[in-house]
């Protein structure tokens, strides 16, 4: 990578990776829980600078910087934009010592061998190439997988592998994320398919190429140590999923060597009406709790 700055830090894993990337379909749902709802935004315009607001107000926060929070997710519309006066990305790296990441995928599309898999991203390149020239290290992409099905936990993690190539090839590190659904009976048959799969993908890759994956919690303790420790994997990262913070913490604290990288669980409580003090009091008190279920492993 071309910061070795920003890679060793990820390596190292002393903190976790905070996950500001809600995109258009999830914008509202992320708004309403933190107080603002339809009636609070008349276009899309509005709930953009509204949801831009939340996230400025996060990131300027005292606790949020690398002691703590090694890495952030952006969207795209959030990377085009400032905090305090800086780009995004700028302003997490030289300001806060928080590494940027650019979720790069366009959604979903329809179930199909009970997983969805990524919509094609036509203007990739072009993307990667202006988040190379604003600072951004990483990429993020999100694929679901709805039940333990073979044939469609392969066809997810070769499409992110693929994908994860070509993200190499522009000089980012990409994270691919297969995310499988909390709710589902067979979740871990699910994850010891999707555990099998990765490995032979990560055993074919070459000795100079790396990735990072960000996974569901599991359901059997330590499922996924290999692949934390895998000689191509730069570093393992845990999505909430859905879980509230208080079990997302309680079983990523179960599992060595990931870390997390929570989206609804680290803004759980937070408000557009609360003063600034209690904000900061309250994402301290959900930084430092995030932070300790993540090395504690």
């Amino acid at each position: 990578m071309s910061n070795q700055a920003q890679t060793d830090l990820i390596r190292a894993g002393r903190g976790f990776i905070a996950a500001l990337d809600q995109s258009g379909g999830s914008t509202p749902k992320a708004l309403a829980a933190y107080g603002i709802g339809p009636d609070g935004f008349a276009s899309n315009a509005d709930m953009y600078d509204l949801i831009h607001e939340m996230r400025a107000r996060i990131v300027r926060s005292p606790d949020f910087n690398g002691k703590k929070v090694v890495g952030a997710i952006l969207f795209e519309d959030t990377m085009g934009r400032e905090f305090a006066g800086k780009s995004a990305p700028s302003y997490l790296w030289q300001d806060r010592g928080v590494v940027p990441f650019l979720k790069v995928d366009k959604g979903l599309l329809d179930t199909a061998e009970d997983v969805q898999l990524l919509k094609p991203i036509p203007d990739l390149a072009a993307l990667l190439e202006r988040a190379t020239g604003l600072g951004v290290f990483g990429t993020k992409m999100r694929s679901v997988i709805h039940a333990a099905n073979r044939k469609g936990i392969d066809q997810v993690v070769d499409q992110q592998f693929a994908i994860g190539a070509q993200i190499t090839a522009h000089g980012l590190m990409p994270i691919l994320e297969p995310e499988v659904t909390i709710s589902i009976a067979d979740k871990a048959e699910a994850e010891t398919l999707l555990r099998a799969s990765i490995l032979e993908h990560l055993d074919n890759l070459p000795s100079d190429q790396f990735v990072m994956l960000k996974l569901t919690l599991p359901e059997f303790t330590n499922q996924y140590l290999d692949l934390c420790q895998h000689p191509r994997v730069l570093s393992v990262v845990a999505l909430s999923g859905g879980y509230s913070r208080a079990e997302a913490n309680g079983r990523l604290a179960q599992n060595k060597s990931m870390i997390a990288s929570f989206s609804r669980a680290l803004t759980e409580g937070l408000s557009a009406q609360q003063s600034d003090v209690k904000f900061d009091e309250l994402l301290s008190q959900t930084i430092d709790g995030i932070y300790q279920a993540s090395i504690s492993g």
